[in-house]
């Protein structure tokens, strides 16, 4: 069983920064990939970035540029840092990690709210 903490959602106006995080917790584990997805009122769970075990990032166009995907393997976070945040970006935003030979699990979700 693996436990996922997220921290750093909030609230911000448009154009500011913040940094979420999400730190993987359990036994005997190998990660593969770690993201995060957002879910928007109304709308469907979508992917915002996912960083695979080498490295390797797959980032939504409506974020490229604005939003940076890291992870570190040692601590078993991931972090998504977020710039020039935008009113549309407002949603709750879920981590997710696929554990080697297992499943993914998901976060409880943040709120991110970005008011104009």
């Amino acid at each position: 069983q693996v436990q996922l903490v997220e921290s750093g959602g909030g609230s911000v106006q448009a154009g500011g920064s913040l940094r979420l995080s999400c730190a993987a917790s359990g036994n005997s584990f190998n990660l593969n990939a770690m993201g995060w997805y957002r879910q928007a009122p109304g709308k469907q769970r979508e992917l915002v970035a996912v960083i695979s075990s080498l490295g390797i990032t797959n980032t939504a166009v409506a974020v490229k540029g604005r939003f940076t995907l890291s992870r570190d393997n040692a601590k078993n976070t991931v972090y998504l840092q977020m710039n020039s945040l935008k009113p549309e970006d407002t949603a709750v935003y879920y981590c997710m990690v696929q554990v080697v030979g297992s499943r993914a699990y998901w976060g409880q979700g943040t709120q991110v709210t970005v008011s104009s």
